[in-house]
């Protein structure tokens, strides 16, 4: 038999513990042991609030009961000691804890070794038996009851009763530990969903099978979020039902002793209803608290809830719980819990229990909604914040990725752009403003507004950077960012560059080699005061530049050179799989940068673009100078002529020469300075005309008496597209048409 032994204290004097179950471990007393007196006797036993039970000295203590105490109890000063409870009165209404000499007689008390014995060695007084705390096992003097009646062998009286309960049988106050422990279990595992079904799985998981055979969940169609008014008539509709499954869960709590066949439970439940003010369901929702369906107005309300047929199936009893489920400002759904007719039916008690889950269910999927709707807040406002589509731009191919710092920061400051400029240029930007949260991607939103601004003016990338800097100081002091900007162009197969603070750009050569390009570090934007520089480097054809934010090489487990140097080992390693002729396709390319990063790597949100250099061959490119005078415009026309003979495209000579001749037309009129006149011959066939007047042409409807104004309209009716930029030296007027 074990020496150690547990109990339960209450935390209220006002209401005493009930007896434990003698077969269960976990009703057994944990006691102080004292030193028996030479005569036997145990120490007497303190009443409530140190009053002194019967029978005892009033003025002796626990320390000076009996010679040899004050040894023991120094000895035993640091063990626990039970807190002083009342005893509650016998039936006959005797004091329990009065210790009578006819309890514990010195010639009852065998030598240590013995059942009694082994009582006294471990603290169990004649209080204790006195009380009616049986010790399992052991045997009990037939003086232990005041009327002289010796208690049956394992018995047990309940503590509020005084009534023996045979062994192996749960006391009212065992069931309600019970519920206390279930309900603690239930609600933590409801507590631990993020979203909506979660908190609706863990509502059902937790009740089946541990309270109830079954459960139906009704939500309202759709759920109002936060303070919204919710608009239309009040509908529910069936979010989920679980039955008894194969395996029960015990993790919660009690089980079911009997394991329910399938029944007419399994056949419950309506998939939608509508809730019609002032029907019985209605009253019932109102209501909030759960009720049993027995009731008058729970028997009225089930059919509106599940059908008229279904209702039929109930069993009879008490074994249905309507809970209402009620939100932080309105009725969201309700619940009902089921039990079959072979299992014991709900208690009174088990309406609290009902009402506990309904809460903190109600509570869960209330700011699940909202936790819902930020979350689509912030992937709308990331999704607008960056391209939706990346532009198809002549002599470079493109590929992004955008993935947030985590799922519960899905918007972030970091950014990527492409803009087409005039001349077959591309403009690729890629920055980061400090932080992760909604302001920073509002900040970066209005910083790639102020650059695809700057970009159309076509000014120069350190121009950019400087302006950017000037928009971030109007913004606020603290607002600093990082922003590398870089201009393509095709034809001549260079790429200029200037940096604020980012870090730099990665090169991949078309035979396997990667660079780190050497580009000036500058200062962040926002800083102010600081003169940004470019530089102009090479973009071989098939080579592949990666412009990236610091999320991808920067953690808690490196630095950002490090992870640089990794990210470019790991780029040469993906272009030797593809052989030196042929560069690695671009989006796989971008997936195998990706998987670079380790569990551990994901501390900040992450910007990728990768430009792949097509660029256009000089063969491909005709370029001329045209006076401002009356003859350019047919000189242009006969320089077309020749290009396209030269190309194989004399289908196209009649189309282009007649809009080349109406562009040059408008430019020589206004013009001062030569114009230019460039065509480009790529999947389609591009005709650029630039000038120094830095007004854009504007498409307007010709009167019939009207001279001129029709030249904008033929280019509009004839050409695949068209359009201006306005340059810092003039502008370019462009036309693109399909190749036969």
């Amino acid at each position: 038999m074990d020496s150690t032994r547990v109990t339960e204290h209450p935390t209220s004097f006002d209401r005493p513990s009930t007896g434990a179950d003698p077969t269960d471990p976990r009703g057994a007393l944990l006691h102080t042991p004292v030193p028996p007196d030479s005569s036997g006797s145990a120490l007497p036993v303190q009443g409530r609030g140190g009053e002194t039970p019967p029978g005892t000295d009033p003025a002796g203590t626990f320390e000076h009961a009996q010679p040899g105490a004050e040894q023991a109890a120094e000895a035993d000063a640091h063990r626990p000691r039970p807190v002083a409870e009342g005893v509650p009165a016998q039936p006959d209404g005797g004091q329990a804890g009065a210790a009578q000499p006819a309890d514990v007689r010195p010639d009852a008390v065998p030598s240590a070794g013995t059942a009694s014995g082994d009582m006294a060695s471990k603290g169990v007084t004649s209080g204790d038996v006195a009380s009616g705390d049986v010790v399992p096992g052991d045997a009990v003097p037939d003086g232990g009851r005041q009327d002289g009646a010796a208690p049956r062998r394992g018995a047990e009286p309940d503590r509020r009763t005084g009534q023996l309960t045979a062994p192996g049988q749960p006391t009212p106050m065992r069931r309600d530990g019970d519920r206390l422990r279930f309900v603690g279990a239930a609600t933590r595992r409801i507590a631990r969903g993020m979203d909506l079904d979660e908190i609706v799985m863990g509502l059902c998981r937790a009740t089946v099978p541990t309270f109830a055979d079954a459960i139906l969940v009704y939500l309202r169609e759709p759920l109002p979020v936060g303070d919204e008014r919710p608009t239309g008539p009040l509908v529910l509709r069936l979010r989920r039902t679980d039955r008894i499954p194969a395996e029960r869960d015990t993790e919660g709590g009690f089980t079911p002793a009997v394991q329910p066949e399938p029944s007419e439970l399994e056949t419950l439940g309506a998939e939608l209803c509508e809730v019609r003010p002032g029907s019985a369901l209605a009253e019932v929702l109102r209501g909030v608290r759960p009720v049993f369906t027995d009731t008058r107005s729970a028997r009225a309300a089930l059919p509106e809830l599940l059908g008229e047929e279904q209702d039929l199936a109930l069993p009879d009893g008490r074994r249905a719980i309507l809970a209402p489920l009620r939100g932080r400002r309105r009725v969201i759904g309700a619940a009902l819990f089921l039990r079959g007719p072979e299992r014991v039916a709900f208690e009174a008690d088990d309406l609290l229990v009902a009402a506990q889950l309904a809460t903190h269910s109600a509570l869960g999927i209330d700011k699940a909604v909202l936790y819902g709707r930020e979350a689509y807040i912030a992937d709308e406002l990331q999704r607008t914040m960056l391209p939706e589509n990346l532009p198809r731009c002549t002599g470079v191919r493109l590929a992004s990725r955008y993935l947030p710092a985590a799922e519960t920061a899905r918007v972030g400051g970091d950014w990527y752009d492409a803009i087409p400029l005039p001349g077959s240029r591309v403009a690729l930007v890629v920055g980061d403003v400090m932080g992760h949260s909604m302001t920073s991607a509002a900040i970066m939103g209005q910083l790639r507004t102020t650059a695809q601004t700057l970009a159309g003016l076509d000014l120069p990338p350190q121009e950019v950077l400087h302006h950017l800097d000037e928009q971030a100081q109007r913004l606020g002091t603290d607002r600093m960012a990082t922003c590398l900007y870089a201009v393509y162009d095709p034809v001549s197969h260079r790429i200029t560059v200037a940096n604020a603070g980012h870090p730099p750009p990665v090169l991949l050569h078309l035979g396997g080699h990667a660079e780190v390009l050497r580009v000036p570090a500058g200062a962040p934007i926002g800083v102010g005061g600081v003169d940004f520089e470019a530089v102009e480097l090479d973009a071989p054809a098939g080579a592949t530049l990666l412009l990236y934010t610091d999320g991808l090489v920067e953690s808690r487990l490196r630095d950002v050179w490090t992870g640089i140097e990794q990210l470019r080992e790991r780029l040469a390693a993906t272009a030797q799989l593809t052989g030196p002729d042929h560069p690695p396709p671009l989006e796989a390319l971008c997936d195998e940068v990706l998987d670079m990063l380790g569990p551990g790597d994901r501390d900040d949100d992450i910007a990728l673009l990768a430009a792949r250099f097509d660029g256009i061959a000089p063969s491909d490119v005709s370029y001329w100078f045209l006076e401002p005078e009356d003859a350019a415009p047919g000189k242009a026309r006969r320089l077309a002529r020749r290009a396209l003979a030269r190309w194989g495209m004399e289908d196209l000579t009649d189309a282009v020469e007649l809009l080349v001749s109406e562009v040059v037309t408008n430019a020589v009129r206004y013009a001062s300075k030569p114009v230019t006149l460039r065509l480009l011959r790529t999947d389609v066939l591009r005709c650029e005309v630039g000038d120094d007047v830095p007004q854009l042409p504007r498409l307007r409807q010709a009167r019939a008496t009207d001279e001129g104004g029709r030249g904008l309209y033929l280019v509009n009716r004839l050409a695949r597209r068209w359009g201006a930029t306005r340059l810092s030296t003039g502008k370019v007027v462009w036309f693109e048409l399909n190749r036969g």
